[in-house]
């Protein structure tokens, strides 16, 4: 029986940047969704169930790191939010822990490398589910 593919929700106000990413994660066997906007994503992420939520960080309205933490509660238990974004890289890790994403991607990954990153993302067991340890 096939793996079921990896459902990814890609959040880009950029219609070229988001058309590119959707044929390349659909060429690697990725369920792709996208939407252009910051707004709705709660819902969008509440109606699909993505596996993982590509939010791009620099979006109009709405900062990525913004939609993040009114998205995750809506999302599914293991969801995965990754920031995406053209910043500095250390600017976008540092947003990234703030913010309580599951990672970051610079957006200069592209093609294989990207989709790569995020099989590797999807499998990484999430944080919340990991016990934590308990004070005797």
């Amino acid at each position: 029986m096939p793996e079921p593919k990896i459902r990814v929700l890609i959040v880009d106000d950029e219609q070229d940047q988001l058309s590119l990413v959707e044929r390349t994660l659909s060429a690697f066997g990725f369920d792709v969704r996208t939407h252009r906007s910051s707004l709705g994503v709660s819902n969008l992420v509440r109606t699909t169930q993505p596996d993982l939520v590509l939010l791009d960080v620099n979006i109009p309205a709405l900062s990525g790191d913004r939609v993040l933490a009114l998205a995750r509660g809506q999302a599914p238990q293991g969801t995965k939010f990754i920031l995406y974004s053209a910043s500095d890289e250390s600017q976008l890790r540092a947003l990234a822990r703030a913010s309580g994403a599951d990672g970051y991607i610079s957006k200069s990954v592209q093609g294989e490398d990207l989709a790569r990153k995020l099989e590797a993302i999807h499998q990484k067991p999430a944080a919340a589910a990991e016990p934590l340890p308990v004070a005797r």
